[in-house]
C-alpha cells in the first residue's frame, strides 16, 4: 500500500462490483416490483451471520434464480482477504479493541460518529438514510453491528467470527443506497461522462426509507456519487485514526507497533468494504494526512453551496441527536453535559462549532470538566511512574463507555433490535472487559460499585 494518490477523483468513483449485484438484481424493475426485490435480498444477507456460513453459500430456495445468482457469485468473490492481510497483525489490531474494551465504546459515541457528521455530503446522506436526528439508535446500532464482529477475537480470520459476513452485508446495503438515490446503476452514469447529471426530487410515492432514497434527487457534480470511494475511506478513517488520535489526547496512546496494527487491521476491513488500495493508509501520518484533506473538502462543500437553497444543515440534528442519546443515560444533571465537552475536547473547536456542538454549558459543568481532565492527565502521569498499570482516565472513559454499551447497544427494547448472534457477541464481550487486568485491584472494585447493575438490562424482543 501506499499513500493516496490524486490520480482520480474518488468523488465520482464507488464500487463496482456490489453496484453490478443490485443492478443486476433490479435491471428491469420500477414501483413495487424494485421494492420486493430489495426485500428479498435483505432477507438472504440476513442469514449471513458467519464467515462460515459464506463458504460455498447458496440462496434459499424460494429466491428468484437471477437474485440467487447475483448474489452467489459477489458472496464467493467478496469474501477473500486480501493477499496483503497479515493474520498476526490483524490478532494484534483485535487486542487492542479488547484490552482497550469500553474505552473503546466511549471514543465511538465521543470521536468517531461525531467525526463521521462533518462532511456535509455525508452528512445528507446519513439524514436521509435513517431520519437520524429522530431515531439515534439506528446509526449507533448499525455502526456496532458492524465494528464488534469486525474486532472481536477472530472476527475476519475465525469461521465462527462474524467480521467479514457483516462487512459484506454492509456492503450491499451501501449498493442499494446508491442505486435508488442514482435511481440506476451509478456506474452507468460515470461511464456515459454525464459528471453534470442532476436528479431532480420527486414527491415519494409512499412511505418508507427505500422510496424516500428513490425521490431524494442528487447533484452529481456537486456531490460526487452518493457515498463514493472518498466518503468510504473517510468513514474509515474514523474508524481507525480518530480512534488511535483520540487515545494519544487521553494520554493513552498505543506504540507505534500497536498503531501499525490496528490500521492493518481496518484496511483489510476497507477492502472488504469495497475501498481502493490507494485510500488505505498504513501508518499515522499518511492517515493524518488524508484525514485532513478529506474534512477539509467534505467541510468546504458546505460553504460552497452543496447544500439546496434554504436547506438546512443536517450535521448539528445529526450530532445533537447523539449528544441527548448519550446524556439520557447519564443519572447526575452536573455531569450530562460530560459527552459533549468529551466530544469537544477530542474532535476541536471547529468539527464541535460546525457539529453545533459550542452551545452553552453551564460554567459549573465546563469548570468540573476542566478540572477533571487537567487533574487526571496531571495525576495518571504521576502515579504512572510507580505504578504503570494506573489510569484514572481510563477508569472513567470504562464506566462511561460500559454505560453506554449497556444501555444503548444491549437493551432490546430499543426501536432498532441488533441480531441476535451479535448481542451474544456484544454480551460476551462485556462480560469478559468486566476486569481491567492494567489497574490495581482497588481501582477494579471502584469500577464495578460505579457501573450500572445490568442484572435488570433487559434483553427481551420488545
Amino acid at each position: 500500500m501506499h499513500d493516496p494518490v490524486a490520480s482520480a477523483d474518488p468523488r465520482y468513483r464507488a464500487d463496482p462490483p456490489a453496484d453490478d449485484t443490485i443492478a443486476r438484481i433490479l435491471a428491469g424493475l420500477d414501483g413495487e416490483g424494485r421494492y420486493e426485490a430489495i426485500a428479498v435480498v435483505n432477507r438472504e444477507i440476513a442469514a449471513w451471520t458467519t464467515n462460515g456460513v459464506l463458504d460455498g453459500w447458496r440462496a434459499s430456495p424460494a429466491t428468484p434464480a437471477h437474485i440467487a445468482a447475483a448474489l452467489e457469485e459477489f458472496v464467493h468473490a467478496a469474501r477473500v482477504l486480501p493477499d496483503w492481510a497479515d493474520p498476526a497483525r490483524i490478532g494484534a489490531a483485535e487486542a487492542v479493541f479488547v484490552e482497550m474494551s469500553m474505552l473503546s465504546c466511549t471514543l465511538l459515541f465521543c470521536a468517531s460518529l461525531p467525526e463521521c457528521y462533518v462532511p456535509v455530503d455525508l452528512a445528507s446522506v446519513l439524514h436521509t438514510a435513517g431520519q437520524l436526528e429522530q431515531h439515534t439508535d439506528y446509526r449507533v446500532r448499525s455502526t456496532a453491528a458492524m465494528i464488534f464482529p469486525v474486532m472481536l477475537r477472530g472476527g475476519l480470520t475465525a469461521p465462527d467470527g462474524g467480521g467479514v459476513a457483516q462487512v459484506l452485508k454492509v456492503r450491499l446495503i451501501h449498493a442499494t443506497i446508491r442505486h435508488l438515490i442514482m435511481r440506476g446503476n451509478p456506474a452507468a452514469v460515470m461511464a456515459g461522462g454525464e459528471t453534470g447529471a442532476t436528479l431532480a426530487e420527486l414527491a415519494p410515492k409512499g412511505p418508507g426509507l427505500h422510496r424516500a432514497l428513490y425521490a431524494r434527487g442528487w447533484n452529481v457534480p456537486q456531490h460526487g456519487l452518493p457515498i463514493n470511494q472518498e466518503e468510504l475511506a473517510y468513514t474509515l478513517l474514523t474508524f481507525h485514526y480518530v480512534f488511535l488520535r483520540s487515545l494519544r489526547r487521553l494520554g493513552l496512546g498505543l506504540t507505534a507497533a500497536e498503531e501499525g496494527a490496528y490500521l492493518h487491521g481496518w484496511n483489510v476491513v476497507g477492502h472488504l468494504l469495497g475501498i481502493g488500495e490507494p485510500l488505505l493508509v498504513r501508518d499515522m501520518a499518511a492517515a493524518e494526512r488524508l484525514f485532513a484533506r478529506l474534512q477539509a473538502r467534505g467541510r468546504d462543500a458546505a460553504n460552497g453551496g452543496a447544500l439546496p437553497y434554504g436547506a438546512p444543515d443536517p450535521r448539528p440534528a445529526l450530532a445533537n441527536a447523539l449528544m441527548r442519546a448519550m446524556q439520557d443515560e447519564i443519572p447526575l444533571r452536573l455531569l450530562k453535559p460530560f459527552p459533549t465537552l468529551l466530544t469537544r475536547y477530542l474532535c476541536g473547536r471547529t468539527n464541535a462549532r460546525e457539529l453545533g456542538l459550542d452551545g452553552r454549558v453551564s460554567l459549573v459543568s465546563r469548570a468540573l470538566f476542566a478540572l477533571c481532565m487537567g487533574a487526571v492527565r496531571g495525576i495518571d502521569w504521576l502515579v504512572r511512574r510507580v505504578v504503570p498499570g494506573f489510569s484514572i482516565s481510563r477508569l472513567v472513559s470504562r464506566v462511561l463507555g460500559y454505560r453506554l454499551t449497556v444501555k444503548l447497544l444491549m437493551d432490546q427494547t430499543r426501536p432498532l433490535k441488533l441480531p441476535e448472534v451479535l448481542l451474544n457477541g456484544v454480551a460476551q464481550a462485556v462480560q469478559a472487559w468486566h476486569h481491567d487486568p492494567k489497574a490495581p485491584a482497588w481501582m477494579n472494585r471502584l469500577e464495578l460499585r460505579l457501573r450500572p447493575d445490568t442484572s435488570s438490562t433487559s434483553r427481551k424482543q420488545g
